[in-house]
């Protein structure tokens, strides 16, 4: 079943152009063609899978009707885009998908003219085909000219606040622009709140073969044979709370819900809309995540992210785990912890497996919110909770707190409320790529008066820092870890109340001192042991703190030591920028103190293994053991023996 499929239409397929060839009859195989090779692609590499597999008859009717890269197609988060990558002359380049040098795993604008807007967080997509739009009637210069704006959202993600923005500002402006709503019913997590109740409400109430007929429902878009037959089907759907009463009060013209799969739905209202709008649209689509891989369709996060399967039975392909991941560890210290405290609870925004809260959820459901795709909401309902008197944990990845960094500024640290924040896939991700890269998170809260920052050297450290965070209620404090397995560390018990703002030593030694922040520590002690083998013992100390920093620490390993390098994952202004601040005020650089230090490159790191990402940061351990003997001189007269 690792063959590749047979794909005599999409053979003839270089560029979208080449689907003006086909009769409708055919792209409807072709769509079948395009499914089974986007699932033997992520067959073979990993990656995002029921979301495409849900977008392939909308994909290949977007490029059938539309003219890319001249009308701009914006895919929201765009986890859904290897069926557009596909058609758009990257087929052959389908098996470097998230591997290094190859494909992004999503929409990525240097990588090809087909993609007009890169993104892999979510709800930007409404803002930036607005911006397309206006670029285009103000006569805006762009390479591969301007036609129509469609961004493609999904029901998830029009859930977040700054989609509403651009739709209540698109029907403000009554530009002409194209929202095609993807409403799966099933985002990464399922959809929280209100509006996924509200589109589940459009068509639960009423038999889906009435709403098929209801799908050229918007009257005056139509030819005038079918008028009447449509406005018969709109006025039968009034009375079914069906239709777009939402959108229709911000502005847009609304269409649907049609059927997603039904290709002899999707293309004429597709061809209608593009002869005929002239304000903003937004068109209604029901599509199924997974659809047409029954594994995909039966998993409970329909295929969402995958590692290499097996095509014929879905199996995932994964390594045997040698240690726990962090994420997981995370979530068993935070039970254990609950288990002893009923005011702590758990706040994630839409990531619930993701971050590990999955098993709080199970166990203390009253005390476990998602909050959907809404980063700014959850920080500040954190700040609510923890002004009432409970004991929030806020679990978000590092890329995705980003999002509510305002509220973190304005609603927490400000008011010095006792929020925790766990902060996961800290550092360098992997197969994501410098999107969800979590580069920056410890420059953006180290600078906050009152913020305690903490990173975990292993999984050990983590529980200890879960149990830290659980017990401080002055102020707001931070906890990061890195996606993956840990170091495979003794486990404790319970995880034991650190001191706020104090390191630990690891090993003693001369000349040089080496200050770790997070889980660069096992490279530094790996450097440290190549480094004995030259004669040099340096001292290894993990200072567990950014803010407040262990001065103690810091100043005796400054003042015994001939030279200091910390080391962190995480870019330049966070933990060895506060240690460089400390050293200048105390005078320590008059005294001639030698001082490195290690953090991330000022670029954005493409994807690779996380490995091969560290190398390109030089921060693994060949790259410590040589910062060592620079800063040492034992490297230059290596070089002039």
């Amino acid at each position: 079943m690792s063959d590749k499929p047979a794909t005599p239409l999409l053979d003839r397929v270089t560029l979208p152009s080449d689907l003006k060839q086909f009769s409708d009859a055919e792209l409807v195989r072709l769509a079948g063609e395009v499914r089974a090779e986007t699932i033997h692609a992520v067959s073979q590499t990993g990656g995002h899978l029921g979301a495409g597999l849900g977008v392939v008859e909308l994909t290949v009717a977007l490029h059938a009707v539309f003219d890319a890269p001249r009308d701009k197609i914006v895919w929201d988060v765009s986890h859904q885009c290897y069926p557009h990558k596909i058609l758009t002359g990257r087929r052959d380049r389908m098996n470097t998908l998230r591997q290094e040098g190859g494909l992004s795993g999503f929409t990525k604008r240097s990588e090809s003219p087909f993609d007009p807007f890169g993104a892999a967080h979510s709800s930007t997509s409404i803002s930036a085909a607005l911006g397309f739009a206006v670029a285009r009637d103000l006569g805006g210069s762009c390479d591969t000219g301007h036609g129509d704006a469609i961004a493609v959202i999904g029901d998830g993600s029009i859930s977040a606040g700054m989609a509403y923005e651009a739709l209540n500002n698109a029907g403000h402006l009554k530009k002409r622009l194209i929202v095609i709503l993807n409403d799966n019913e099933m985002s990464i997590a399922p959809p929280t709140g209100a509006m996924s109740s509200y589109l589940s409400r459009l068509y639960a109430e009423a038999p889906f073969q009435d709403l098929k007929a209801a799908a050229k429902g918007a009257v005056s878009f139509l030819p005038e044979p079918f008028r009447e037959g449509a406005k018969r089907a709109k006025d039968m759907l009034k009375g079914m709370t069906v239709g777009g009463t939402l959108f229709e009060q911000l502005g847009f013209s609304y269409l649907g819900p049609i059927d997603g799969h039904d290709m002899e739905q999707l293309l004429p209202v597709l061809r209608t809309v593009r002869q005929r709008a002239t304000g903003p649209i937004l068109i209604h689509v029901l599509t199924k995540k997974g659809k047409g891989y029954r594994p995909a369709e039966h998993a409970a996060d329909k295929g969402h992210a995958r590692g290499k399967f097996d095509v014929l039975t879905g199996e995932q392909k994964k390594a045997p785990s040698n240690a726990p991941s962090y994420t997981k560890v995370f979530a068993e210290a935070l039970l254990q912890e609950a288990a002893h405290d009923p005011q702590i609870c758990a706040v994630t925004a839409a990531m619930p497996d993701g971050t590990g809260l999955d098993l709080f959820a199970e166990r203390y459901p009253s005390r476990c919110f998602d909050v959907g795709i809404a980063e700014q909401h959850g920080v500040t309902f954190c700040a609510g909770l923890a002004a009432g008197g409970m004991k929030p944990f806020c679990a978000m990845y590092s890329t995705f707190l980003q999002r509510g960094y305002d509220q973190v500024v304005h609603d927490v640290a400000i008011q010095r409320l006792p929020v925790r924040f766990a902060i996961d896939r800290a550092g360098l991700v992997g197969a994501d790529g410098a999107t969800h890269a979590g580069s920056f998170d410890v420059a953006y809260l180290a600078n906050l008066p009152g913020f305690v920052v903490m990173a975990a050297a292993d999984e050990a450290e983590l529980k200890h820092m879960v149990a830290t965070a659980a017990a401080h209620n002055d102020g707001p404090i931070a906890f990061r870890y890195p996606r993956g397995e840990g170091e495979g560390v003794t486990m404790p018990e319970r995880g034991e109340v650190l001191e706020i703002g104090k390191g630990r030593m690891i090993q003693k030694g001369k000349g040089v001192a080496i200050l770790s922040f997070g889980t660069r520590l096992g490279e530094v002690m790996k450097a440290s042991e190549a480094l004995r083998a030259r004669g040099i013992t340096p001292t290894v100390a993990d200072a567990r703190f950014a803010k407040p920093l262990d001065r103690d620490l810091i100043l005796r390993l400054a003042a015994e030591h001939d030279a200091l390098i910390t080391i962190e994952e995480g870019a330049v202004g966070g933990f060895g920028s506060h240690v460089a601040q400390l050293l200048a005020e105390e005078g320590v650089f008059d005294r001639g103190l030698k001082y490195r230090s290690m953090v991330l490159p000022d670029i954005f790191i493409d994807q690779a293994s996380p490995a091969a990402m560290y190398d390109v940061a030089a921060m693994n351990a060949e790259h410590i053991e040589a910062k060592v003997l620079d800063v040492l001189g034992v490297a230059s007269l290596d070089k002039r023996a």
